[in-house]
């Protein structure tokens, strides 16, 4: 399989424009899309990334308002990590300190350095030092130094009552392969990817099943490199694991199938085409709200219920 691995992670937030005041001003990265959710236009869809929106650094949002808060539990999305240098973590606590986010003590896991903090929601995210990630190309800005940019995703951690079924579909499926055991924490990778490469399955029966709202994660994509590539996943699920997808999706910048897997979260797989230069010239990325031809003959009415993002 090529290019295995997190294609993107989506996420329910409050109001949109402290989503982006957070992600852009405080955390540096880019909003690579400005568009709607497809099947309820009233709202944004944000995309968070590097400069390009590469597969494996898309954090995604759906803003609302006046959305109820969730709860973490089984079946769903417990932490989403990024990946900074490994000489960056003090630099990010004292950002995190001065601009009053919450954030825990620095800590290990798995032999890594790991600050975790929260958003403006509550979602549960983290930074991990990796070595050799300073020699990798950043998105800069609002005055956070290359050397100390967030890269993309580390890693997501997955809160399931068994972590074996979810096991055999990242490994059959997706391309990953157990390479640790921390506590109740197994470790998956997928082959050489540094950007989205690791889920950490975390064991953990007995608790209660996560609730969707503000701060939670609705869903985790995975990387198809095309249309084929997609298509033989699906045929793989259903074949030696009874699973059956949705039809294909059409997101503008990537086709996507979701489906349960045996733990309770939403998967998705997305193919890497089109890319998010399909609609807009690279620099120009996040400047203006992109609409799919189904929604254009509605834009005066769309942009008209949006909030202001700036």
């Amino acid at each position: 399989m090529k290019n295995p691995g997190i294609h993107h992670v989506t996420a329910i937030s409050g109001p949109a424009r402290r989503n982006v005041d957070f992600y852009t001003g405080v955390l540096g990265l880019r909003l690579v899309k400005k568009t709607v959710n497809f099947d309820d236009p009233g709202t944004y869809h944000l995309y968070f990334g590097d400069e390009n929106g590469t597969p494996g650094t898309i954090l995604t949002f759906f803003p609302w308002d006046n959305v109820a808060k969730g709860r973490v539990g089984v079946g769903e999305t417990q932490q989403t990590l990024f990946r900074v240098p490994e000489g960056s973590i003090g630099y990010w606590a004292h950002r995190f300190v001065e601009k009053g986010i919450e954030h825990e003590n620095v800590a290990k896991a798995f032999g890594e350095t790991v600050l975790s903090f929260r958003d403006p929601d509550g979602m549960r995210l983290a930074l991990v030092g990796t070595p050799g990630a300073e020699a990798e190309p950043a998105w800069t800005s609002d005055g956070i130094p290359a050397e100390h940019a967030i890269r993309g995703f580390h890693s997501v951690n997955l809160l399931l009552a068994k972590a074996a079924p979810t096991a055999a579909i990242l490994t059959d499926v997706f391309g990953f392969t157990e390479i640790a055991r921390e506590g109740s924490v197994i470790r998956l990778k997928a082959g050489e990817t540094k950007n989205g490469g690791i889920v950490d399955l975390h064991e953990a029966g007995g608790f209660l099943a996560g609730r969707a709202g503000g701060g939670s994660v609705h869903h985790i994509a995975f990387r198809a490199e095309n249309d084929a590539a997609q298509k033989e996943m699906v045929a793989r699920l259903q074949k030696a694991h009874g699973i059956r997808t949705t039809e294909q999706k059409d997101r503008n910048y990537f086709r996507s199938v979701y489906f349960r897997e045996p733990g309770g979260v939403l998967f998705e797989i997305a193919t890497d085409e089109p890319g998010f230069a399909a609609d807009e010239p690279v620099a120009e990325l996040g400047r203006t709200l992109k609409l799919p031809s189904f929604l254009e003959p509605h834009r005066s009415r769309i942009e008209g219920v949006l909030p202001e993002l700036a």
